[in-house]
């Protein structure tokens, strides 16, 4: 089986892909969820990363970073994508973090494949282009490929660079989809939805910060495909996703009461 944990840190993002024997982590959440995000990998017996993929520059996304990478917590390599705003390489915060702890990096570019065992890989979607204004349409999108079924990581990415993968074709079907940008109308268009037609959606926000998150009408579009929706803060821990022979089950994970 293929597992992944949506961790709950608020209207941030941070997932724990269990694969096989080896451990992803994409996205570190906020520099505030930071805990959250160490106490999920601690509950699981994380002390070894084999890779973390930073999807953007986002603070909700890098925030939590350099907390895991002064946890004690092994990181193999680091993984950012080609394309972000900000025009001054050493300014870009996760290669601040690798110019200190000196982790093995990349960076990603749509197109590139990441085999990581038989049968497994990430394929990267997106970004097609940068986008010089809107760093979330920036956000690396990773399709991980398995023999138990996919998964469509959409990190922030917003609706024009939804339409640019659409109209290039390399929008998949997948059983389980990280919804893009929290669950905000500014993404998850009815083309998008209709094509990922996934059997499990998971919106990783906080709805006392960012109010109205999912909206009403992407709760509508992955309804209308037969998806389940499931909400990172429903759970203490977040939410656990197990894919098995092509079917997706999803289940609110919260950690044992004292």
């Amino acid at each position: 089986i293929v597992q992944a944990l949506f961790i709950n840190v608020g209207k941030a993002d941070s997932a724990l892909l269990l694969l096989g024997e080896k451990r992803y982590l994409v996205d570190a959440g906020s520099k505030e969820s930071a805990a959250a995000m160490l106490d999920a990998l601690a509950h699981f017996g994380v002390d070894r990363l084999e890779g973390v993929f930073i999807t953007h520059t986002d603070k909700d996304h890098v925030g939590g970073l350099g907390a895991l990478l002064k946890s004690g917590i092994q990181v193999e390599k680091l993984y950012a994508p080609a394309y972000f705003i900000q025009k001054n390489i050493q300014k870009h915060p996760v290669y601040q973090w690798v110019t200190e702890t000196k982790v093995p990096f990349a960076w990603l570019n749509a197109g590139d494949v990441l085999p990581i065992a038989d049968g497994i890989e990430f394929r990267v979607l997106g970004p097609l282009q940068r986008d010089t204004e809107d760093e979330n349409n920036n956000s690396l999108v990773l399709h991980l490929v398995t023999a138990q079924g996919d998964m469509l990581l959409a990190a922030d990415m917003e609706e024009p660079a939804e339409t640019m993968l659409l109209q290039a074709g390399a929008v998949p079907k997948a059983a389980v989809l990280k919804v893009g940008h929290h669950g905000d109308d500014d993404a998850s268009s009815s083309g998008f939805i209709y094509t990922v037609r996934p059997q499990i959606a998971v919106v990783s926000t906080d709805r006392d910060v960012a109010a109205g998150t999912p909206k009403p009408s992407v709760m509508r579009r992955l309804w209308d495909v037969g998806a389940e929706v499931l909400l990172t803060q429903k759970a203490t821990c977040g939410v656990l996703v197990t894919l098995q022979g092509g079917q997706a089950t999803g289940q609110l994970l919260d950690y044992p009461t004292p």
